[in-house]
C-alpha cells in the first residue's frame, strides 16, 4: 500500500512537472525579423539591439532571430509573409503605400527641412495617422522609426542654387516624381540603373547623381565627382514593424516590452546614423570631395509644384502644409 501511494505521488509530481514545463514552453516565442540591409548597416545593428533588449525585458521568454541581406525574402515578400502569418517582423517604409497611401509621406522631396522637423512629423499627429492607416490597411504595425541619411547631389562643379543646375545631365531613379522634380529644378534628369552610374560619370555621359552619403562612399563616386552639394532634397524614415497577427498573440505585458525595446532600438539607431554621417563626410573630404552649402529654400520653392503634381490627392493637403511650414 505504501509502495502504491509512493508511486502514485511520484506520478502526480511527474505529471505536474510535465504540465509546468509545457506551460513554460508555451510562453516562449521566437520572432523572425527579416530585412534587406547588410550586417554592417545601422538598421541591422538596431534590429539586433531590439532583440537583445526584448529578450532581457521578458527574461528570455521572447527571442528575436534577425535575417539580414534579404535572406528571409525581399521586402514586399516579407510584408506579404507578415500578412499571411509566416513572418513576424521587418524593416520597411514607403513600400507600404501599396496598401496604405499615407506611407508615401515617408519620403516626399523637400517636405522636411531638417532632421528635427522630420522627427516632429513622424512622432506627431501626422505620424500617428500614417501608422493607423498602415495598421488598418496592411495589417502591419509600426513600432519604431529609423531615419535615413538625406540624399545629396554630387557633381563636378559647385551647385548652390537651382540656376546652377541649368541643363546639367544627372542620373535619377526611374521614378516620375524624381524625374519631374529635377526637371523643375533646371537639370536634365536621366533615369538609369544604379549599376551604370559610375561608368557613366567617368565617361561624361552624365554630370552628376544624387544619393545618401553612405552610398556615395560605398560606390566610390569620389573617384569621378568632386563636389557633394548638400541639397538634402529627400529626408525620410523607415519603420521597424511587427505583423498585426503576431502582435495580437502577445500579452499586454509583452506588448509593453516590445514597445520599450523598440524605443531603445530607435535611439540606438539614431546614434549610429549620426556617427555614420560624420564618418562618411570626413572620409569623402579626405578623398578630395568638397561639401557645398546650398540655398535650401530656393530649391524647395522651385520643386514645390512638381512635388504636388506627383502626390496623391489623399496626401496633397498634408504636403502643402509641410511646404508652408
Amino acid at each position: 500500500m505504501r509502495l502504491f501511494t509512493k508511486l502514485t505521488t511520484l506520478a502526480a509530481v511527474g505529471c505536474m512537472t510535465i504540465m509546468a514545463g509545457t506551460a513554460a514552453f508555451s510562453q516562449e516565442v521566437t520572432l523572425k525579423l527579416g530585412h534587406l540591409a547588410n550586417e554592417d548597416n545601422s538598421w541591422h545593428l538596431a534590429a539586433v539591439k531590439f532583440g537583445e533588449e526584448l529578450n532581457t525585458l521578458t527574461e528570455g521568454r521572447i527571442a528575436v532571430e534577425v535575417f539580414p541581406n534579404e535572406s528571409l525574402g525581399k521586402e514586399i515578400d516579407l510584408i506579404n509573409g507578415m500578412q499571411l502569418g509566416t513572418v513576424d517582423m521587418t524593416i520597411t517604409g514607403e513600400s507600404l503605400q501599396n496598401w496604405a497611401p499615407m506611407a508615401a509621406l515617408l519620403a516626399v522631396p523637400y517636405a522636411y527641412r531638417s532632421l528635427e522637423h522630420m522627427d516632429e512629423v513622424a512622432s506627431g499627429p501626422i505620424g500617428d495617422d500614417i501608422e493607423a492607416q498602415i495598421i488598418e490597411k496592411s495589417r502591419v504595425r509600426p513600432i519604431a522609426f529609423f531615419a535615413r541619411g538625406p540624399r545629396n547631389l554630387t557633381s563636378q562643379r559647385a551647385i548652390t542654387t537651382p540656376a546652377d543646375l541649368d541643363g546639367m545631365k544627372m542620373r535619377v531613379p526611374n521614378v516620375p516624381l524624381f524625374v519631374d522634380v529635377w526637371q523643375a529644378l533646371g537639370a536634365s534628369p536621366t533615369p538609369m540603373a544604379f549599376s551604370e552610374v559610375f561608368t557613366s560619370l567617368q565617361s561624361g555621359v552624365i554630370d552628376g547623381q544624387e544619393n545618401p552619403l553612405a552610398l556615395i562612399r560605398s560606390a566610390n563616386f569620389n573617384e569621378v565627382q568632386g563636389y557633394v552639394n548638400q541639397t538634402e532634397h529627400v529626408r525620410s524614415w523607415i519603420y521597424l514593424t511587427i505583423a498585426e497577427s503576431t502582435w495580437a498573440k502577445l500579452s499586454a505585458e509583452d506588448q509593453s516590452a516590445v514597445m520599450e525595446a523598440a524605443a531603445t532600438a530607435q535611439a540606438y539607431e539614431r546614434d549610429l546614423l549620426l556617427e555614420s554621417l560624420a564618418n562618411d563626410q570626413a572620409y569623402l573630404e579626405e578623398k578630395g570631395m568638397t561639401f557645398v552649402d546650398v540655398d535650401g529654400a530656393a530649391f524647395q520653392a522651385a520643386a514645390k509644384d512638381a512635388v504636388l503634381a506627383n502626390v496623391s490627392d489623399e496626401i496633397k493637403p498634408i504636403v502643402e502644409d509641410l511646404f508652408a511650414n
